[in-house]
């Protein structure tokens, strides 16, 4: 069975227009997120992660009818595809699978009065409320005509999508696959329903909203954004001459079966998912989940400290980006490709590691050699993933 590698990416997130501007922000620790003021309750604001750019016209092209998560998706899918040379490939035989957790919800909050009048109800009404609008109108984007899939597992439905374009390429049915998420989750649908978790951040300040790996702060900083990655077999990328980024070991992921926003506090299965992931390999580090919320951040430590115990430093960069649901996985990726082209492993920024003192973590960039990076998702209602990526 041939190796599957990855050819291209592309990524928009806070303070992230493309490869190089999150190459700075990784290997400078900067925080690119701001505040998100509310109008309409001006003692509501709260820190999130922004994007400035609307995303309206994308290469000459109007889609201003598509979804803010579409466009974004669309952006990152065009850098992905002109960095792996994708026209390569026929139409046919590209596969998109896109993966997101919120789809079109900040269009369905903005737009909800006015589809009880179908006189006002936007042409484009349909789409917003058919999640599947997402992976088709990249896949119409780029011209492909392959399997095309949506993704919709939350904070793990990037890796997901990892997983599944990895079994498509390797039962031979495909020879390219478009994969990642893409998430627009800023409206008051999403910041009220995780205010009454009391999951979100309400600091006022950023530099004490969505602390990872601290037990002095509690909430995650929300953000948007969109990753996406080409996939392909080695031999391709190696018979076209393609720049090979990194390759995909091992994807694994599973669900716990938990009741309706709810997860498994021990750590147990994630610990399970990691462990199956990583296997023999010991990775250079770990590129975490870890956002700010503390039974997230605790599950980290234990899966590191049963598994590799200190010998493995650990790191995050939600401190940086926020976190951005669905996209995450696939940023996570991208950050790890650049930290083994580039070698260096991004701090964790924010934190002092009050409660987590005794496990590696990485505060200031560490600049030397990355083969393998391991990298952790996990969610409510009990999903948990894994992916094991190593440079060729």
């Amino acid at each position: 069975m041939d190796d599957i590698v990855i050819t291209g990416y592309g990524i928009k997130a806070p303070g992230v227009s493309d490869k190089f501007s999150f190459l700075n922000v990784l290997d400078k620790g900067i925080c690119t997120q701001s505040i998100l003021k509310n109008d309409n309750q001006p003692h509501s604001s709260i820190v999130a992660g922004l994007i400035e750019d609307s995303f309206i016209e994308i290469k000459g092209k109007n889609y201003k009818r598509h979804s803010r998560a579409v466009r974004m998706a669309i952006a990152a899918t065009m850098e992905a595809v002109e960095m792996s040379n994708l026209d390569y490939f026929k139409p046919h035989r590209i596969a998109v699978i896109i993966g997101t957790a919120a789809g079109a919800i900040l269009e369905l909050e903005q737009y909800s009065s006015k589809f009880f009048d179908v006189k006002t109800t936007p042409i484009q009404g349909v789409s917003y409320a058919d999640p599947h609008t997402l992976s088709g109108s990249v896949a119409e984007a780029i011209g492909s005509c392959g399997p095309t899939f949506t993704v919709t597992t939350g904070c793990t439905a990037s890796l997901d999508a990892v997983s599944i374009g990895k079994l498509l390429l390797e039962s031979g049915s495909v020879d390219a696959c478009i994969v990642g998420g893409t998430d627009a989750p800023l409206g008051q649908w999403t910041i009220n329903g995780f205010k009454k978790m009391r999951s979100l951040s309400t600091e006022a300040t950023i530099d004490k909203a969505g602390v990872p790996f601290s037990t002095e702060h509690r909430g995650f900083v929300l953000s948007e954004g969109a990753g996406i990655i080409v996939l392909e077999r080695k031999k391709s990328a190696q018979a076209r001459k393609q720049m090979i980024y990194g390759k995909i070991e091992r994807v694994v992921s599973r669900n716990e079966g938990q009741k309706l926003l709810s997860s498994d506090t021990t750590g147990r299965h994630m610990l399970e998912v990691f462990q199956e992931t990583i296997g023999d390999t010991i990775p250079c580090y770990v590129n975490s989940q870890a956002l700010g919320i503390e039974v997230n951040d605790q599950i980290e430590r234990y899966i590191l400290k049963e598994t590799l115990g200190c010998e493995v430093p650990i790191t995050s960069v939600k401190g940086m980006i926020g976190h951005s649901f669905g996209a995450m996985g696939a940023m996570q990726i991208i950050s790890s490709l650049l930290s083994m082209e580039y070698g260096f492993i991004p701090p964790t920024i924010k934190t002092f590691g009050k409660g987590f003192e005794d496990i590696p973590i990485v505060y200031e960039t560490r600049h030397q050699a990355v083969k393998s990076v391991c990298i952790t998702n996990h969610g409510v209602s009990g999903n948990n993933a894994s992916l094991l990526l190593t440079r060729i």
